[in-house]
């Protein structure tokens, strides 16, 4: 046992890291959740402040604007997971039966990049281009007599341009994962495949999409954990007052009611109902994983 210890220190190390910061910045936060039931004052303190039980939840529900902010939080999770989780799956799949290496790592390469492009280069890049006034798009439209394009201020392209957005920035980040599942096939099952008289579709259907399924539905689970978060960050960018009603989510509320009108406990309230919407989805959809044969998370 010992000597296992022993052997295992340099992946000790190696955790480390990540485990200081999830208990730092993940689990000691949580102590905070006691906020919800106070009205906190900043004089006081936490535990001096005074209890109000479940006040704050009631504020939120009675709120005008709650199935307002519901509504386009599930709305945009819903498009972003239903239309964004493919498209890295399918990117994959497809590099992964190019024959053409150099090809396939060029486009890999290419997809990738823009995850480390910040949120505040791809909306400002988005400004310059579509500006109803000055930007360029619209510009060259005017110049040729057509109708410019309200991209930015009219509400019904923002949930369209926040999915596409999504799509483009993150899909070589989700790529590498399944990517990295697909490297982990047997290659003798292509080959017995190929003797049988299976061709490149038969391949992908029978072994291919298998051997993804499994990581497709874990990452699937886990992002349904995340569906109350619909990324304050870019939401925040997009957001103009002429499509604050269908831009206006949770997160966006929170900052308006926490940051700058200094509700602390309100918004802490607004935090936990939706870590518990989001623990909810997981359960629900860990439990009906195992239903239809998956590992699931736990």
């Amino acid at each position: 046992m010992q000597k296992a210890v022993k052997q295992g220190i340099p992946l000790y190390i190696m955790i480390l890291p990540d485990l200081l910061y999830f208990l730092l910045f993940r689990y000691a936060p949580m102590g905070g959740i006691i906020l919800a039931f106070k009205d906190f004052d900043p004089f006081e303190g936490i535990w001096a402040s005074p209890w109000v039980g479940f006040k704050h939840f009631q504020v939120l529900f009675s709120e005008p604007d709650f199935w307002r902010l519901l509504t386009n939080t599930l709305m945009l999770s819903a498009l972003n997971l239903f239309l964004y989780f493919p498209v890295p799956i399918v990117i994959a799949v497809l590099l992964n039966e190019a024959r053409i290496k150099w090809f396939a790592k060029t486009v890999q390469t290419v997809v990738y990049i823009p995850h480390f492009v910040s949120w505040v280069v791809v909306v400002g890049i988005t400004v310059v281009l579509f500006a109803s006034q000055d930007g360029g798009v619209n510009k060259l439209l005017a110049e040729y007599g057509w109708s410019r394009i309200d991209l930015l201020t009219d509400p019904g392209y923002f949930r369209a341009l926040y999915v596409l957005q999504s799509i483009w920035k993150e899909t070589g980040w989700g790529t590498i994962i399944f990517l990295a599942a697909l490297a982990s096939i047997d290659p003798t099952l292509y080959e017995a495949a190929v003797m049988d008289g299976a061709g490149r579709w038969r391949q992908m259907w029978h072994i291919t999409l298998p051997a993804l399924r499994t990581i497709a539905v874990l990452l699937f689970i886990l992002r349904l954990g995340q569906v109350m978060d619909s990324g304050f960050e870019h939401i925040y960018l997009l957001q103009n007052s002429l499509n604050l009603a269908v831009s206006d989510v949770f997160d966006t509320y929170v900052y308006r009611q926490g940051v700058l009108q200094g509700e602390y406990s309100f918004t802490t309230a607004i935090g936990l109902f939706k870590s518990i919407v989001g623990l909810i989805f997981v359960l629900a959809a860990n439990k009906l994983a195992k239903r239809f044969g998956e590992e699931g998370v736990y």
